[in-house]
């Protein structure tokens, strides 16, 4: 069991919990999930919270393998509007900002958001861990390497299993020095991984589980399940649950999906199965 402090509301992982992404892009890699209108926006993030979504994830940038980077002031343009509206409409949602801009997660966290995703590990704004440390949230610490514009060319390991817990063990203890306490681990499936280092990391994800903290699955409709299955992101469904579930069975606590209803159905299951 996991308890995380979002600010004043607490999230208790007592059997795994989905969160529920909300790209606020027109070029994230699943057409499906660009949602830019303000009252598309509205529906979806409602539809999530029907379907049992514990999380909101709101991104203003893509960050898929050599997407374009944005700046600080065009990302703050995408998502503040967005989440004032969306603590406004749904007050007790828990809402995450994906980002690592310390700016924008300043800006989300005053504006009712309270959990912190950064696929960066603090690499790219070097205020950001600082940010994250003063506005005591939980933080989500991903494993890349490079930049979304660089990651694929450091898709290189001696043993991608060792390499990446080291790697987030020695963040691990950096943050805590920092004064970060609530860290939520995610793999970074696809981050700077090619599909038999996201296959190895899965089959092995119970080893990360001796890092003590939530371990958050990304998977959901990404290369590894549409190029295994040649088919395209529109029709990876299917293979992400099937992907979830072996997640689940190896020790994932939250699911970041764009298919908020199946994730929930795979957990059911998983849990069903494990009792």
């Amino acid at each position: 069991m996991f308890s995380l402090n979002c600010k004043g509301k607490l999230l208790t992982i007592t059997t795994p919990v989905v969160m529920g992404i909300l790209n606020i892009t027109p070029d994230s890699f699943y057409a499906g999930s660009r949602t830019q209108q303000m009252s598309a926006i509205i529906d979806r993030a409602e539809k999530m919270l029907d379907d049992g979504a514990a999380i909101l994830d709101i991104g203003g940038q893509s960050t898929r393998p050599g997407s374009q980077l944005l700046s600080e002031e065009d990302e703050l343009k995408r998502v503040m509007p967005a989440i004032e509206v969306l603590i406004q409409k749904f007050p007790n949602a828990i809402l995450s900002i994906d980002t690592f801009y310390a700016k924008v997660a300043q800006a989300a966290i005053q504006s009712g958001a309270s959990i912190i995703n950064d696929i960066s590990a603090g690499t790219i704004d070097d205020q950001l861990l600082p940010m994250v440390a003063s506005l005591k949230v939980p933080y989500i610490l991903m494993h890349s390497k490079g930049t979304p514009q660089t990651m694929q060319q450091y898709a290189v390991y001696d043993n991608v299993v060792l390499d990446v817990f080291d790697a987030l063990n020695f963040k691990l203890a950096a943050l805590r020095q920092a004064g970060i306490t609530d860290i939520i681990i995610d793999i970074g499936f696809g981050f700077a991984k090619i599909s038999t280092h996201n296959f190895k990391l899965l089959q092995q994800l119970a080893y990360f589980s001796q890092l003590q903290c939530p371990i958050l699955a990304g998977l959901s409709r990404k290369a590894t399940v549409y190029k295994t299955l040649n088919i395209d992101p529109a029709e990876a469904l299917n293979g992400t649950t099937v992907l979830n579930t072996i997640a689940l069975l190896n020790g994932a606590s939250i699911l970041r999906v764009h298919d908020v209803k199946e994730a929930v159905q795979a957990i059911k299951l998983v849990t069903a199965y494990k009792k």
